[in-house]
């Protein structure tokens, strides 16, 4: 049902200075911008930094990761340790580094098994649900599929174009917080067949011609392309 992820989107406070992390410190290139905005390329995805002048507003304190080959792992903490107070997380099989951004995003890089230099993608975006069972629910319509449960029983892990957590409020590794009022963008084969899976759950939907745009129970913002227009 979805094919891909399209893009991620924060809300910033100071477009320049945010503007100047990610390119300075994480070499990300800007696919466009204006006085509202900044695209920047991940690795093919899209984040997109917005100021708060509208709706969908993008995300706030977002905990999200970005992938990296395990090669190049080592020279991303060598890089950042001398700029910022980073925390590692060895996963076994795989290892992270988290940091925050000027806006109190999250940020993590992780070295996944993928080939290619620097940033490689987006791989993980941590949402924050007041209630875990129905947002569960909610994307396990959508196509995500859960495969890890916190033993706390406050958070699921799921599958899709991308890793996928649902968290009801707490505080992860490195004091992460789940993102509130995020604004994610899919690429989907059918909008109008996602438009008929969930609009009993969600809270407004809007088409154009392109695709759908959903509000989710929690307030976050999903907008389904075409994979013909994307």
């Amino acid at each position: 049902m979805l094919s891909g992820l399209r893009w991620l989107a924060l809300e910033v406070k100071y477009l320049d200075r945010a503007r100047e992390f990610y390119e300075t410190y994480l070499d990300l290139s800007v696919r466009e911008a204006n006085e509202q905005e900044v695209v920047f390329d991940a690795g093919g995805h899209a984040l997109v930094l917005r100021r708060p002048h509208g709706v969908p507003r993008g995300g706030i304190h977002t905990h999200y990761a970005f992938s990296t080959s395990k090669a190049q792992y080592s020279d991303w903490r060598d890089r950042l340790s001398p700029e910022f107070d980073l925390v590692e997380h060895d996963f076994g099989s795989a290892r992270s580094l988290y940091f925050y951004d000027p806006d109190g995003n999250c940020v993590e890089i992780g070295g996944t098994d993928v080939e290619g230099d620097g940033i490689t993608g987006i791989f993980e975006i941590v949402l924050e649900v007041e209630a875990l069972e129905q947002a569960e629910r909610f994307y396990t319509d959508l196509g995500f599929e859960t495969y890890n449960r916190g033993v706390d029983r406050k958070r699921v892990r799921m599958s899709g174009p991308f890793d996928l957590e649902l968290w009801e409020p707490h505080l992860g590794i490195a004091d992460a917080r789940g993102g509130v009022h995020v604004d994610i963008g899919f690429t989907v084969d059918d909008p109008s067949a996602i438009k008929r899976t969930v609009e009993d759950w969600s809270c407004a939907i809007e088409s154009s011609a392109s695709g759908v745009r959903i509000r989710d129970p929690d307030g976050h913002y999903l907008t389904f392309v075409s994979t013909d227009s994307a």
